[in-house]
């Protein structure tokens, strides 16, 4: 790949996988934008990799203390950090069902389309706008009941349709429960580990079966997505604590806006 594509995938990848402004509805763009091939299945595993291992970087002392809480339910014994576990776990379960739905009847190829990741993009933007605005601020992770986590985890699975946003609509379940801004995002995020890991290895799997080889072009752009998913991380949890969810909002509506105006003046079909 060019250099240019190496950084430019690595940017957009680590920064809006963790953002609530759609990944896909700035993916949709790359292409078309520039020309550039598609990077293929190894690339897609090493960014993967590089945004599971940002989150794990960034909320280690968490997911160390979810793993030791799993260790004691091992033994038989229920602590805070095992019951925070087992609802991750359980919230978990929506997205892997659902997931497997569409991938079996081949739903999701018939939902990629610009138009769709535009409107999502915009809809999903406005229901974070009004969870945010109108959610209680008074529930954090220690009042996570099952019910929340299976909300919030249905709400995950949601995020396979392309232009929703994965970490928007699981902030956006959470604020609507009445969690705080930064509890709404570190559960966000601690959700999304399993999530991640999983669509790792099923891409992993078909790199595999298709004898795709890692490349120093992969290895990179993993690395790049790191640390861009890092600095992602960190921005957003800093925003969180200050500010309210309006900015993102108003720049997804931005994003669907442009993408629908492409859409009806038939920039896509020009480009394919």
């Amino acid at each position: 790949m060019l250099i240019e594509q190496i950084i430019v995938l690595a940017l957009i990848q680590g920064i809006t996988e963790f953002l609530p402004i759609s990944s896909s509805g700035h993916l949709i763009l790359v292409p078309a934008l520039t020309g550039w091939l598609d990077q293929g299945l190894i690339v897609d595993v090493m960014v993967h990799m590089g945004s599971f291992l940002a989150v794990i970087a960034y909320f280690w002392r968490d997911i160390l203390r979810l793993a030791v809480g799993g260790l004691n339910l091992l033994r038989g014994r229920l602590t805070d950090d095992g019951r925070m576990a087992i609802l991750i776990l359980i919230g978990t379960i929506p997205a892997v069902a659902f997931g497997l739905f569409v991938k079996q009847t081949g739903l999701i190829d018939s939902v990629r389309g610009p138009e769709i990741v535009a409107w999502n993009a915009i809809i999903f933007g406005v229901l974070l706008y009004l969870a945010d605005r109108f959610g209680q601020t008074i529930r954090s992770m220690e009042h996570m009941t099952l019910v929340s986590a299976i909300i919030i985890g249905v709400a995950q699975a949601v995020a396979i349709m392309p232009g929703t946003s994965r970490s928007g609509i699981t902030m956006t379940a959470a604020r609507a429960l009445g969690f705080t801004r930064p509890e709404a995002a570190r559960f966000s995020f601690l959700l999304g580990v399993p999530a991640i890991a999983g669509a790792g290895v099923l891409v992993l799997g078909e790199a595999i079966s298709e004898g795709a080889k890692i490349s120093g072009d992969a290895i990179l752009t993993g690395a790049l997505t790191f640390f861009t998913a890092l600095a992602a991380i960190a921005f957003l949890m800093a925003i969180v604590k200050r500010y309210s969810l309006a900015s993102f909002v108003i720049y997804r509506i931005i994003l669907g806006t442009v993408l629908l105006y492409l859409v009806y003046t038939g920039f896509f079909t020009a480009a394919a």
